[in-house]
């Protein structure tokens, strides 16, 4: 049976095991020798790292055409309308890609979120709003480039769930062993 980890990678940690010299990795957190992270974040992104040893279960996460869906909170400059909404649920032309179809709402504040470290930039005058969004493709940059493409810069970024795995019970730092469902397997 594959060992697969769940990490909730923090904000400035390199999706990585090897250390720049300036910030943290992967090694910081996971003290398991020999898994490695299928799919990336940036390093200013939150969240869902799914790691395991296994090279075809990390092909089978990451492959587009097995639509194994991602699920990201964005906390966005402004107040999206629903035009901007339709817009990211669209087929968005981001210049060197054009997105698949997704899916995008508004949803409340998650509740019992962890404070950021550094904290998000605050503007008295414009507000913020946080959006789910759910793909199953996962370029470089990609949710951040599509919500400012459509007037809203993400300014705080958290992968809530890849698949049938999520961050439920995991605050920053913290990882766990998780099974493989049929889904996936």
């Amino acid at each position: 049976m594959a060992t697969v980890i769940l990490l909730n990678k923090p904000y400035g940690v390199l999706c990585q095991f090897s250390s720049d010299a300036v910030r943290p990795c992967l090694k910081h957190y996971v003290p398991i020798r020999g898994v490695y992270p299928a799919g990336r974040l940036d390093t200013d992104s939150e969240g869902l790292l799914v790691l395991t040893a296994d090279g075809a279960l990390q092909a089978r996460i990451t492959e587009p055409r097995r639509k194994l869906a991602k699920t990201y909170w964005a906390q966005v400059d402004g107040l999206p309308q629903e035009a901007a909404l339709q817009m990211l649920r669209g087929r968005l032309d981001l210049g060197d890609f054009i997105t698949r179809p997704c899916s995008a709402r508004r949803i409340e504040p998650p509740e019992g979120l962890w404070p950021r470290d550094p904290p998000i930039r605050q503007r008295m005058h414009i507000p913020t709003a946080w959006l789910e969004l759910k793909l199953e493709e996962g370029k470089n940059r990609q949710v951040r480039r599509m919500t400012a493409k459509v007037g809203h810069p993400t300014l705080r970024l958290i992968r809530w769930a890849v698949g049938p795995w999520t961050l439920e019970g995991l605050g920053p730092g913290q990882w766990r062993e998780a099974g493989i469902p049929d889904e996936v397997g």
